[in-house]
């Protein structure tokens, strides 16, 4: 017996979806339980059991009888209705086929290949078909087909990248690709080795990722070919298993990957850096899985400071992808601090900082402690330029929906050059609490900018080589830095699996040379143009599964609950191609006939779209589907026709685009969420419901709906249920529908475009997402022709060469004069005269008091962001203090005046033929109006240089369109450019006149309106001095604007950001009316300032740093080389060259780094020198017995010397003098040049990596070119940016002081009185030096010596002292390698016993010596 509680009334309300419930309690009863009488059958235990629902789709209801059958019956209706245009329901049927192939068996695969293997179309798509059902027999299908040459090297490849990234993973398909990867078939194909590797570590990754322990044997393979590629030093293999093993990500292959880092044992140390890279990119795969071991390992990485900068950076990447926690990114912070590489400290400093904005919930904990570490740090690294590495991370993330996404950029650097050293990207997806990697796309561009820049091979001259290995000999441990091949390279990624990446060297593209130019390329290209001369039609379909994703759960029910999302898309395109020549070519005719005559080109192309996407949560079962549907369609269609004429010898090019019959509508898009029930065995009566109900449909508003009238419905609907106790239980909903249709007219090409946009909406009583999904909506494009405009062809033509007068339809006249035969049309000019010209004055007047109010809001704007801090000045901004009128450190300063005047250089450099024209005048303007008004159209002197016309023939003949001709006056150095309507009744031109003046002045005038009478502007872009620096100027005036010009350059302005104005300093400047000008003064050459004056205002930006140097002396006209792409290329190099240069006897590094050099007396010094093994260039410095400077170049086979005497600077080439008056001097082979410059001579060699030596009686300049940024040494640096490491000697070991680091590169003579010049390399001569300074500055010692035979060696400073006090020291030591016999003598009374005996420099010679 049991009691049993009654309740006789229950409500309950369904929407929203919060439920709520009100009972009424009547009372109990009694009632006896009766047993149920049954024979139970047995159905095994409770536990739910996937069967087939992964090979049902919820999206279609399929009952199978006979598979081959019905897959034959799909082809056949996806063929026939993808022939001229794809059916809107093509992507559905294309996945009904992919379901039916997932039921076949691999006979039935067999059985239907063997039918249309021969039929292009039929085989074309079962080839993109049968990869997209993701089964074993798929791919088992593809290996059989391709080992069985039944396929073609690409048809496997597009096969394979998509089969083995979309089958299901199994322990059968595991082993199905592991036997693929060893075929020898597949191994001798470079390409299908790649995607069959990179796939079986994608398809150990899938099995994997459901488990909590992973069989280490399904990589052990992978492993075991890593180790035999390690053991034979075979670098391309090594990358590429490295990769798939990072695909895998499985744990167990860590020992291997640690094996190749050149943290333990020598063997890794020797292998590649782009080997070390991979290796440690192979760990972010395995960091998902074991963060807190892949953290070590990445600390461990990060901190050896020995390893190349690279390698340090993307070990950051890793540790950041583990998301560590608090006290790693601390001590990460706190290594940081100490840090002296610069390219490390900036990109972990930006890591971190960009790491600090994050907004996702997944990094949350990491943003927190980044945070704290910008804290820790503060913000001196955050003023380094973009030469540095850097870190980019921005991420949007909606928690209501648990949806965002995120990009990042990692810019790598080695070199502080302009090209980075590797670019990664990537973009990240997060749903409901995942995160997933959905693109990423990496660049390795190491040593692409050498390739591009560099001489193309350089001198292979020995005795070049021997010279400078002989001086390198001097240096102690002198090592060479690593040659890097020239290499790009690139990967691609999807969703963290890396699915092709490519090396582009010297090989590749000797390969791809080949392929282009041998005889099969000239075939192919033979029977193309016989084909299309013949008439050729081509048709093209490709269908693509783009997305699948299914999440199937089991429920209480015991049915699968289903979440799915689907989007499939189905392309084709029907092409007829007809060649005709005007004269019909002979039998055997030679491709330079078709060049020699007229073609016609017509083509007719068809291309169609159809793309669904599928949102789908509900039942799906083999027997019934119960279903709540979202689906998305776009379809698209645009034909066209299209006939193409050239005609070289004539200079004539013309297409014609006549008028297709056009769809209604080209392009549209429907979305509607409906629900779905149906059943296999009654398919017919299966029910789709809309979610909108249909009683909906009628339009209730046309407009969209203001947010106020929702808020009221909804708080109507927010009352508690009790209120409707007596109301019959409904779905409160408001409902309605918008409709709105959008058009623009073109009456030049006569069509007529509208948008139309429709939405059948239901809003709820609460903002819930699923109420704005349960919609529908649609939006269509469509273009129809104008009623009564017809078009029978649009058209545009361009004419080259003496004919262009001839193809001008409307002829130009710029002239006040009365036009002959058009008396009614002056008549009416004459009475609108002065209407236009009241209106011209009001439009100015609006205009000026636009500009006004634009003026005052840049002032308000950028006070309103300055307000709370003062404007900070740098070194230059001082510099400038004097050409203001006041200090520019705070916002309440007086009104600036920039007290020198612009000095125009144009007027001393101006052009012989306009000499005359310029004198006239002034001003800029004037000068140039005296121009315009002796001839306003230069078509009356000149013939058109080429037109171009664009016109729409109407039905009636009459002709639309516009006109663009070009005339050009070399004489006078002046283009004008004329734009003008076709249309008979239509005045409207744009004018475009533009002179040179000389090359450092250009001025041009713009007009436009009617007869280019209307409005007009007058741009002149002219350079000269501002004080002593240098400067370009923009000038715009104008007599007349539109008023909405003004207007929407003030709703531009709005959109600046506050940040942009900060540090701008203001003053009032009325006497420029109707006129802006921006003018940028170079006041060195990497800070420029900014003059922006406006009608009202001027404002000042002081000290704005340049990323990279600008070429002062070379934009002046200076550049050395006279063809205008090695100018181009010279300019290029210029800007991101690094400067050396010495004033009296401070230096001044690559890196910007200042110190006192003491140069030794006729001992050469080594300045720069590439460090490469190819030995490029060396330049060396020795002062002579007169104290001058004496540099010497080596460089391609020749050395060249330059120092002064008195009066001159000499300069001789391989010993011979050259005069300076038979400079310039070129090289015969190399492009090195030596010419004057100044009051010195410099010598260029941008190819060769030397940008310029530039020498003097007072000083000297070193540059190098960017990219052997990093590659170079001596006492200028190696140009890396890296201000901490500046210091390093010739061995590589880094030094604490400056007097240590310039001797280091002292190469002595026997003597340093020597005045021979010739360079007698000890390498022990150096060695012992070093010994006896070492003593001296310890002990402080005044004299101390060594002698050698009859030479007196002194410490480093190379003066020799007086020999009074020294004593031997003891017995004479042996030099291990030349047996020279060397007596140490010192002052055996200053030091102590047992300081340096003969025994501890036979024990220790081989140890660097420390820094005193």
């Amino acid at each position: 017996m049991a009691k049993v509680l009654i309740f006789l009334k229950a409500r309950i309300k369904l929407f929203p979806i919060l439920p709520r419930q009100s009972l009424v309690f009547f009372g109990t009863q009694t009632v006896p339980i009766v047993p149920i009488v049954a024979q139970y059958v047995h159905r095994g235990s409770i536990k739910y059991e996937f069967s087939t629902e992964l090979l049902q789709t919820p999206i279609q209801l399929i009952k199978i009888t006979n598979v081959q059958t019905q897959i034959v019956n799909v082809l056949n209706h996806l063929l026939a209705h993808t022939v001229e245009r794809v059916h809107e329901d093509a992507p559905l049927k294309f996945l009904e086929l992919i379901q039916l192939l997932r039921v076949a068996h691999f006979e039935d695969l067999e059985s239907i290949w063997s039918q249309y293997r021969t039929l292009p179309a039929y085989r074309q798509w079962l080839l993109d078909t049968i990869p997209a059902i993701g089964t074993t027999a798929a791919l088992k299908f593809i290996e059989v087909k391709y080992l069985a040459d039944d396929l073609t090297v690409s048809e496997a490849a597009q096969a394979l990248v998509a089969s083995v990234h979309m089958v299901t993973a199994s322990i059968e398909a595991i082993k199905l690709v592991e036997t693929l990867a060893g075929n020898n078939k597949i191994v001798e194909n470079p390409v299908l080795r790649k995607i069959v590797l990179l796939g079986f570590g994608t398809m150990v990754s899938k099995y994997c990722v459901e488990l909590d322990v992973c069989p280490a044997e399904l990589i052990k393979p992978i492993q075991d070919l890593l180790a035999v590629a390690v053991a034979k030093d075979e670098t391309e293999d090594i990358i590429l298993l490295l990769k798939a093993i990072g695909n895998a990500g499985h744990p167990s292959s860590l020992k291997s990957i640690i094996k190749i880092l050149p943290i333990h044992g020598t063997q890794a140390a020797s292998l590649p850096m782009r080997v070390h890279a991979d290796a440690i990119l192979a760990l972010r795969n395995i960091a998902k899985k074991e963060p807190r071991m892949i953290q070590e390992l990445a600390l461990q990485l990060y901190m050896d400071k020995a390893l190349h900068p690279e390698l340090r950076m993307l070990s950051c990447i890793v540790l950041f992808e583990t998301r560590p926690p608090m006290g790693l990114v601390t001590t990460l912070a706190n290594i940081v601090k100490t840090e002296k590489n610069m390219q490390v400290a900036s990109f972990t400093y930006s890591h971190m900082k960009s790491m600090t904005r994050s907004t996702a919930a997944i990094h949350a904990s990491v943003a927190s402690a980044c945070k704290v570490a910008v804290k820790i740090l503060g913000p001196r690294l955050d003023r380094l330029n973009l030469h540095y590495s850097k870190a980019i991370h921005m991420d949007f993330y909606n928690n209501p929906l648990m949806l965002g996404a995120a990009a990042s950029a990692f810019c790598i650097n080695d070199a502080a050059t302009i090209l980075p050293r590797s670019i990664v990207a990537k973009t990240s997806a997060y749903l409901a609490g995942a995160a997933a990697d959905v693109l990423e796309v990496g660049v390795r561009t190491e040593g692409l900018l050498e390739v591009f820049m560099k001489n193309p091979a350089p001198i292979n001259d020995v005795d070049r080589i021997t010279k400078m290995k002989r001086v390198i000999k001097a240096l102690s441990h002198w090592k060479a830095l690593p040659n890097s091949t020239p290499l790009a390279s690139v990967y691609v990624k999807f969703f963290g699996q890396e699915v092709a990446f490519a090396n582009i060297d010297k090989v590749l593209i000797d390969q791809a040379i080949a392929l282009t130019s041998g005889p099969s390329v000239g075939v192919i290209v033979w029977n193309a143009i016989k084909a299309l001369l013949s008439g050729a039609s081509f048709h093209f379909a490709k269908p693509l599964l783009a997305t699948e994703v299914r999440r199937i759960m089991p429920t209480a029910a015991g049915l699968p609950l289903e979440l799915s999302l689907f989007t499939t898309a189905v392309a084709a395109a029907a092409v007829r191609v007809n060649a005709m020549v005007a004269t019909p070519p002979p039998e055997n005719f030679h491709f330079i006939y078709l060049l020699k005559t007229d073609i016609t080109l017509e083509t007719e192309i068809r291309p169609s779209v159809a793309v669904n996407t599928f949102a789908v949560m509900g039942v799906n079962t083999a027997i019934l589907q119960a279903t709540l549907l979202w689906r998305a369609k776009l379809n698209s269609f645009v034909p066209a026709k299209i006939v193409a004429r050239v005609d070289i010898n004539e200079g004539n090019f013309k297409i014609a685009v006549p008028p297709v019959f056009m769809p209604e509508p080209i392009a549209a898009v429907h979305v509607e969420t409906v629900a779905v029930a149906r059943n296999i065995e009654d398919l017919a009566a299966a029910r789709i419901t809309s979610i909108i109900p249909a009683k909906v449909l009628q339009p209730t508003s046309r407009e969209i709906p203001k947010y106020d009238n929702f808020s009221s419905a909804a708080s109507s609907l927010s009352k508690s249920s009790e209120a409707f106790e007596d109301v019959a239980p409904t779905i409160s909903i408001e409902e309605f529908q918008f409709v709105k249709r959008y058009c623009a007219t073109a009456l030049a090409i006569g069509l007529k475009g509208c948008i139309k946009v429709i939405t059948e909406n239901a809003v709820s009583s609460r903002d819930v997402a699923l109420y704005k999904l349960a919609a529908k909506r649609s939006i269509s494009l469509s273009f129809q022709p104008i009623e009564g405009e017809e078009i029978e062809s649009w058209e545009m033509e361009v004419q080259i060469g003496p004919k262009t007068a001839q193809k001008l339809i409307k002829q130009i006249n710029l002239s006040e004069e009365i036009v002959e035969g058009r008396p009614a049309l002056m008549k009416l000019k004459k009475l609108l005269v002065p209407r236009q010209r009241k209106v011209s004055s009001s439009s100015s007047s609006s205009s000026s008091n636009s500009s006004s109010s634009f003026s005052s809001r840049v002032s308000t704007k950028a006070r309103k962001f300055s307000s709370s801090r003062a404007v900070r000045s740098s070194s230059s901004a001082s510099s400038l203090a004097s050409l203001f009128g006041v200090s520019s450190t705070s916002r309440h300063s007086k009104p600036v005046i920039y007290r020198h005047k612009f000095q125009k250089n144009h007027k001393i450099q101006a052009l012989p033929s306009q000499v005359a024209s310029v004198s006239k005048s002034r001003s800029s303007a004037s000068s140039f109006e005296a121009i315009y008004k002796q001839n306003k159209f230069l078509g009356n002197e000149v013939a058109p240089t080429f037109a171009i016309i664009f016109r729409a023939i109407r039905a009636d003949k009459e002709m639309m369109g516009y006109e663009l001709a070009v005339y050009l006056d070399k004489l006078t150095s002046r283009l004008q450019i004329i734009l003008a309507a076709l249309a008979a009744d239509d005045t409207f031109k744009i004018c475009a006149d533009g002179v040179l003046f000389s090359e450092h002045k250009v001025t041009a005038k713009i007009a436009w309106g009617a007869e280019c009478k209307q409005y007009n502007i007058i741009i002149t872009a002219e350079t000269g001095l501002l004080g002593q620096s240098p400067a370009a100027r923009l000038k715009v005036t104008w007599n007349a604007l539109p008023s909405e010009l003004i207007r929407h350059a003030a709703k531009i302005y709005d959109y600046i950001p506050a940040a942009m104005l900060a540090g701008l300093i203001k003053g009032k400047d009325s006497s420029s009316t109707s006129q802006l000008s921006i003018t940028v003064v170079a006041t060195s050459d990497r800070t420029i300032d900014l003059i922006w004056k406006t009608p009202t205002r001027t404002v000042y930006k002081l000290a704005l740093h340049l990323p990279i140097a600008l070429p002062l002396n070379e934009i002046k006209g200076l550049t050395p080389f006279d063809g205008l792409a090695d100018k181009v290329h010279y300019l290029f190099a210029q800007a991101g060259s690094a400067k050396c240069s010495v004033i009296t006897d401070t230096l001044t590094t690559f890196n910007n780094r200042r110190y006192k050099n003491e140069m030794p007396s006729s001992c050469y010094q080594i300045l720069a020198q590439d460090c490469t093994d190819e030995l490029k260039f060396m330049v060396l410095l020795k002062k002579d017995h007169n104290e001058r400077n004496h540099v010497n170049v080596k460089i391609a086979d020749i050395d060249i010397d330059l120092y002064s005497n008195i009066t001159d600077v000499i300069v001789k080439v391989n010993g011979m003098e050259i005069p300076i008056s038979n400079l310039p001097h070129h090289h015969l082979n190399a492009k090195i040049q030596i010419r004057p410059k100044g009051k010195g001579i410099s010598v260029y060699a941008p190819s060769h990596g030397l940008q310029e030596v530039y020498y003097n009686k007072n000083s000297w300049t070193v540059r190098v070119v960017d990219w052997m940024k990093g590659k170079t040494c001596g006492l200028c640096g190696k140009a890396d940016g890296e201000v901490r490491q500046e210091y390093r000697t010739p061995n590589g070991r880094l030094t604490k002081n400056a007097v240590s680091y310039a001797h280091s590169w002292v190469l002595p003579a026997l003597s340093c009185s020597d005045t021979t010049g010739e360079i007698k390399t000890l390498w022990w001569y150096y060695f012992y030096s070093s010994i006896l300074l070492q003593l001296q500055y310890k002990y402080k010692l005044k004299q101390l010596s060594l002698t050698y035979g009859e030479d007196l060696i002194t410490p480093l400073s190379f003066r020799v002292p007086h020999e009074a006090g020294i004593c031997a020291a003891g017995e004479a030591g042996k030099h291990p390698w030349s047996g020279i016999q060397v007596l140490l003598r010192g002052a055996c009374a200053a030091l102590p016993a047992r300081l340096f005996s003969c025994e501890d420099y036979r024990r220790h010679y081989w140890l660097p010596l420390p820094a005193y």
